[in-house]
């Protein structure tokens, strides 16, 4: 069996540390979230009508060529399975074949936008009123703002057509309007759905100094934060350039890409208006198991390393062609406080260069706006500052003729492989429970001749676990067949041992006498392996608990109901998430053999337990598929 199947990794948890916190975790548990929300508003951008001295003033402030941002039907799905992948330490993803990631020059060969300039950062806002009256020159109506944020429907209707006789500053105004909502709409698209941040409309102030800002890393910076926040497995929601990412996809991988109806040798720019228009999709059976599954499974030969490479440069404007070497620089993106690691050695394949180890990526500190209004950020994010300043020094140059084996070999070690199972949960539970009854098996049959005091209490804390473990798997494997789409079942059996746990404790607290019920004096004993004596162990069970296991039990005798917990912890369950030790748990319960004959009046009966030679191997449990317990 391939080691991957039961074990994907990280083998090495030095790099994706926090693999417990992710959405492929989840997945592997059983625990699918279906397809993300996403969040983008391209589809209404056309409905503005910009006049030429408003289109002269877009180019300006940067934005020249995402305003032409087509209306892409977005994939969820495929969205959805590529955030699976994606990882919020290194902000790569980590697929099958290695790291890939959207670079900066990704961003500027799809979207044009500047990837060199001035930070994206200014101060912040909890109100509306005084920035829209400045900058847009009218206040939003009532119930269209909130928290520093305005709705974008309100800048359409109001700002969406700027009258041919406009003053010079209503055309301004207009066009600011204009600038929030495409931001707000493409790549500062937020899980509210409908509203931006008017922090934006101070760098709009005026037009040629806004088109020296470096937009394009203030998108990218934006797409991996809410990229990392949308691989957390308790997210269901992502916003950001979606388009720039499913584009990116379409690009790299030949997963989900569409065929396309017009010839692409004539391409124009922006690079991601190569799939607007219809084109051939049969998207409608893949959901995000189908993705996930092609993305198991990626191979090499599915990879465009450099899809750019034979796109003729005539059609790049020369300000982005000056700005590419920024693509393989290792710097920090900012976007207000949205500062995020840019990390090109982890994918230098995607430049044409042979990939080598990465250093190790230098943790930092992922800040927020907060909520005081009014907030210069440039003081908290000074670090991150600093390090955008330095970008040019930090540009990745290749290693010629290097082998990549090592990396390969290396990468294997410190990377999550699968995302979903190559064998379903209920084989893993079928497994799971043969497994239990050879431990059961080995227990029950174990001569405990010669052992010491510790090693006899060992062996019946074992038996006993094993058994208890072989009823609980069978009271949860009805979940199981009942619902193969959740294979394990684990939330309703967490349900169960929920109401299990309430029940327990209404009894405590109803009739805690009756509860408590037990022989607090009988000393425990353990019959040896041929009967000739008993073995005495001394000390009690916490709460007065008197547990003991049959020894003279037959194949379809049952164990005692014995509590639920002990010592003030819960009992194991294998089925929880949950680490099994049954070496520690040794000393929290002391256990006893012995027959229930001249018991006391009113003591707590004690059931013996005798080896089991009638119970299957693991085989042919796992062949029978029975989920019967020996109990």
């Amino acid at each position: 069996m391939d080691f991957y199947e039961t074990s994907p990794g990280p083998v090495d948890e030095s790099v994706l540390y926090d693999q417990d916190k992710h959405v492929s975790a989840a997945v592997w548990e059983g625990q699918e979230r279906g397809a993300l929300r996403c969040h983008e508003h391209t589809s209404k951008l056309d409905r503005w009508m910009l006049t030429e001295k408003q289109i002269e003033l877009v180019k300006k402030a940067g934005f020249g060529y995402l305003r032409l941002i087509p209306a892409i039907s977005l994939d969820n799905p495929l969205i959805s399975a590529l955030v699976e992948r994606w990882r919020r330490e290194t902000n790569t993803f980590h697929m099958t074949v290695g790291e890939m990631t959207v670079t900066l020059e990704d961003v500027a060969y799809l979207l044009g936008l500047p990837i060199d300039g001035e930070p994206v950062i200014g101060v912040t806002y909890t109100a509306c009123d005084a920035l829209c009256i400045k900058y847009l020159g009218k206040l939003p109506d009532s119930g269209y703002a909130s928290g520093g944020m305005v709705k974008l429907s309100w800048l359409k209707e109001t700002f969406s057509q700027c009258p041919e006789n406009a003053s010079m500053e209503d055309v301004e105004c207009h066009t600011r309007a204009y600038l929030l909502y495409l931001v707000g709409s493409t790549i500062f698209s937020t899980t509210t759905g409908n509203k931006v941040p008017v922090m934006y409309l101070p760098l709009f102030e005026n037009f040629n100094e806004a088109g020296k800002h470096a937009w394009g890393a203030a998108a990218l910076s934006f797409l991996y934060r809410a990229l990392g926040n949308a691989s957390l497995r308790s997210q269901s929601t992502i916003s950001g350039c979606l388009t720039l990412l499913q584009c990116w996809s379409y690009y790299h991988l030949n997963i989900g890409r569409p065929k396309l109806h017009h010839d692409p040798i004539h391409e124009c720019f922006p690079f991601v208006l190569r799939w607007k228009g219809k084109h051939s999709s049969p998207t409608s059976n893949r959901d995000v198991s189908f993705y996930r599954k092609a993305l198991d499974s990626l191979q090499s030969s599915d990879v465009d390393w450099c899809p750019y490479a034979n796109i003729s440069h005539t059609v790049i404007p020369e300000f982005i062609l000056n700005q590419l070497i920024l693509g393989r620089s290792k710097t920090m993106l900012i976007c207000f406080d949205k500062a995020e690691r840019h990390l090109p050695d982890r994918c230098l394949r995607q430049f044409g260069m042979h990939q080598t180890i990465p250093e190790e990526v230098q943790r930092w500190e992922r800040k927020t706006r907060g909520v005081d209004g009014g907030v210069d950020l440039s003081g908290k994010m000074e670090s991150e500052l600093n390090e955008w300043s330095y970008r040019r020094f930090h540009i990745v140059e290749a290693e010629e003729d290097l082998d990549e084996n090592e990396y390969k070999h290396w990468y294997l070690k410190i990377t999550r492989k699968l995302v979903g199972r190559p064998v379903p949960i209920s084989s893993e539970f079928q497994r799971m429970n043969a497994a239990l009854r050879d431990v059961a098996h080995l227990a029950d049959n174990l001569s405990t001749h010669g052992m010491d005091d510790l090693q006899i209490q060992s062996v019946t804390r074992i038996r006993y676990i094993a058994h208890e473990c072989l009823r609980d798997h069978a009271r949860s494997s009805t979940d199981v067949i009942a619902d193969p789409q959740n294979d394990v079942g684990k939330r309703i059996r967490g349900k169960e041992r929920v109401r299990r746990r309430e029940i327990g404790k209404r009894k405590r607290k109803d009739d805690p006498e009756q509860y408590y019920a037990v022989n607090m004096n009988v000393p425990s004993q353990l019959y040896d392996d041929d009967n000739t004596h008993l073995y005495h162990v001394d000390g009690d069970v916490n709460n007065h608990q008197h547990l003991s296991i049959p020894a003279n039990a037959g194949d379809h005798s049952e164990l005692s109901p014995i509590a639920r917990e002990v010592n003030g912890g819960q009992l194991c369950d294998v089925t929880d998430d949950v680490d099994c030790d049954i070496t520690d748990r040794v000393d929290e319960c002391k256990l006893s053999h012995g027959s229930d004959q001249n018991m006391p009046p009113g003591s707590h009966p004690t059931v013996d337990v005798m080896p089991q030679s009638t119970l299957s191997s693991s085989e042919e449990v796992a062949r029978q598929n029975d989920f019967s317990v020996l109990a």
